[in-house]
Formats: structure tokens, sequence, C-alpha cells
């Protein structure tokens, strides 16, 4: 399952043949993003495991099972920060049982990310996936 946000990304990637391109697109992404106010980069939004500072907020509407899932997000590198952009677009908008129904992974590798991130970017965005996963987790059972 992915949003349509995401297909589009996907057609994109596979206009920009050149990794380079992707990447500076991936970049433009996070540059177009609202950034996160400063009053919500406190440790309760911090992800750790990121090499870099980042800071996620869920954004739920509703309750339970048929809530959904929004998140904001900023980090202090431009990539990590295209990144959570790429996320938002996996993520953004589903109920929380269909953001926990997403394989991620196999999503992001439409990409090719999981080839051509360092293995501290790649643990990083592992971690974001898994705060959006326990954010929408907690919510699906009423926590």
């Amino acid at each position: 399952m992915a949003s349509e946000a995401f297909e589009e990304i996907v057609d994109t990637f596979e206009f920009l043949e050149d990794w380079e391109d992707r990447y500076r697109h991936v970049i433009e992404m996070g540059k177009a993003m609202e950034p996160l106010s400063e009053a919500f980069k406190v440790p309760a939004t911090k992800v750790d495991g990121c090499a870099s500072q980042v800071w996620l907020m869920a954004d739920v509407e509703g309750e339970g099972r048929e809530a959904i899932y929004h998140f904001k997000g900023d980090s202090d590198a431009m990539i990590v920060k295209g990144l959570i952009a790429v996320l938002r677009a996996l993520y953004d908008g589903l109920t929380v049982v269909e953001v926990l129904e997403t394989d991620a992974g196999a999503q992001l590798a439409r990409l090719g990310l999981d080839e051509h991130l360092s293995s501290q970017r790649s643990n990083g965005l592992r971690a974001m996936v898994e705060r959006i996963r326990t954010q929408a987790a907690g919510v699906a059972e009423g926590v």
C-alpha cells in the first residue's frame, strides 16, 4: 500500500535515472517542508538512533484503529529532512492500521534508498519508521 504522494516520488525517481539527481530531489523535498517549530524540538519528539538531530511529532485525527495519522518532522541535516518528506508521503493521511500494515522497507526499496544511503542514514531511517509505527500502534491500541 502506498499513497498517491509516494507513488509520485516513485514515478519521479524512475524519470531521474542518475542517483545524484534523485539525491538532489530528496533534498529539495526537505527544503519544501515547513520547519517544525522550535517549541516542538524537545526530547519527547527527538528520534534516537539517528546520526543527525531528528524530531517527529504525531498529529492524529480521531481515535482508535480508524484514526488518521499525520506527522510533522524536522532535522538539522538536509538529506534527513528530505527523508522525513519521503516518509510523510508514505504515511501521512493513512489510518493508523494502514500505517502498521505498510511495509516501509519494501516501499522505500522501490526508490533504491536501501542501496544508496550510508549505514548511519539507513539506521536513522529505520529509527524514524519505528517511531512512526510505535506512535500509530499506540493510537490503534487506545494508549
